[in-house]
C-alpha cells in the first residue's frame, strides 16, 4: 500500500482525479438485471449528483464505481488505468466500536500514515468537522449528524481524490444537513471530486455541478445541473421534477 504521508499538509490541493468510465456496465442478481447497460464518463470537477426515484439503481451505481461490486457485464475503468484514492460515506455510517478519535487513528494506521503524524492529523480533522469536544465519545453513541461528520472526517484524513456519498443526509434534521453539506463543499474546495446520491431536489440544486439521472436501472440523462433543472431532456426526468411517479 502506498504511503500517504506526503499528502498530509493543511494546504494540500489534490491533483485532479482521472475520468471515470462506465462502458456498457450491467449488474444482475438472481438473473434479474438491476442496473444497465450504462455508459457514461465523469470527467468534470463536480459535484456530480446522482438522482432518480427509489429503486432506480443509484446506490448500485456508486458501489460499482467505488469497486465494492463487480459488473456482471461491461467495464468500470479510470482514464489513467490506475484507481485514484477513494473513500465512500454511506447513508448509515460504518463506524468501529471505539471512540471518535480512535476511528480516525485506525483509518490512518491501516493506510500507513507515519505514527508521529497521526495525533496532529486527527486533531485537525476533529476540529475541522466540529467534533473536538466529542473526541473521546464512543462513535456509536454520537447523534446521527455527528456520526456522518465523523465518517466525513475519517475520509478527510485520507485525502481522497474521489469521494462517493450515498444519501448522506437522508435521516438528518435541517441543522445536521447544513453541517454535512458544508463539509462536502470543503472536500470539493480542496480538489476532491464528489459523486453523491440524493433524493432531495433542494439539496441537488444547492450542490450539483452536473446531474446523472437514473430511472428503471438506466441512465436517462447526464447533463449540467442548470440544464437538468430547467429543461430535462427525458420524459422520466420531466416527470421526476414534476413530482410524478416515474416508471
Amino acid at each position: 500500500m502506498t504511503s500517504l504521508n506526503g499528502l498530509f499538509t493543511a494546504a494540500t490541493l489534490l491533483s485532479p482525479a482521472p475520468a471515470l468510465h462506465f462502458d456498457k456496465v450491467t449488474f444482475s442478481h438472481q438473473e434479474k438485471t438491476l442496473l444497465g447497460p450504462c455508459s457514461f464518463v465523469l470527467d468534470g470537477a463536480g459535484p456530480t449528483l446522482v438522482m432518480g426515484p427509489n429503486g432506480a439503481g443509484k446506490s448500485l451505481l456508486l458501489r460499482l464505481a467505488h469497486g465494492l461490486l463487480t459488473p456482471t457485464l461491461g467495464q468500470v475503468s479510470w482514464s489513467t488505468g490506475i484507481r485514484p484514492r477513494q473513500a465512500m460515506v454511506f447513508q448509515q455510517p460504518v463506524l468501529l466500536r471505539r471512540s471518535a478519535m480512535a476511528n480516525l487513528v485506525h483509518a490512518l494506521a491501516v493506510n500507513n500514515a507515519a505514527r508521529r503524524t497521526r495525533t496532529k492529523l486527527v486533531a485537525e480533522a476533529l476540529e475541522r468537522f466540529g467534533l473536538t469536544a466529542r473526541a473521546h465519545t464512543p462513535a456509536r453513541v454520537l447523534s446521527g449528524g455527528e456520526q456522518q461528520r465523523l465518517a466525513l472526517a475519517r475520509a478527510w484524513v485520507l485525502r481522497p481524490q474521489v469521494l462517493f456519498l450515498d444519501e448522506p443526509t437522508s435521516a438528518l434534521d435541517p441543522a445536521a444537513i447544513k453541517a454535512v453539506e458544508a463539509s462536502v463543499l470543503e472536500f470539493h474546495n480542496q480538489g476532491t471530486r464528489i459523486v453523491m446520491t440524493t433524493h432531495d431536489l433542494h439539496q441537488a440544486r444547492r450542490l450539483a455541478s452536473d446531474v446523472l439521472f437514473l430511472s428503471g436501472g438506466q441512465v436517462r440523462e447526464h447533463t449540467p445541473a442548470q440544464t437538468f433543472f430547467q429543461s430535462p431532456a427525458s420524459r422520466e426526468g420531466r416527470a421526476y421534477l414534476s413530482g410524478e411517479l416515474v416508471d
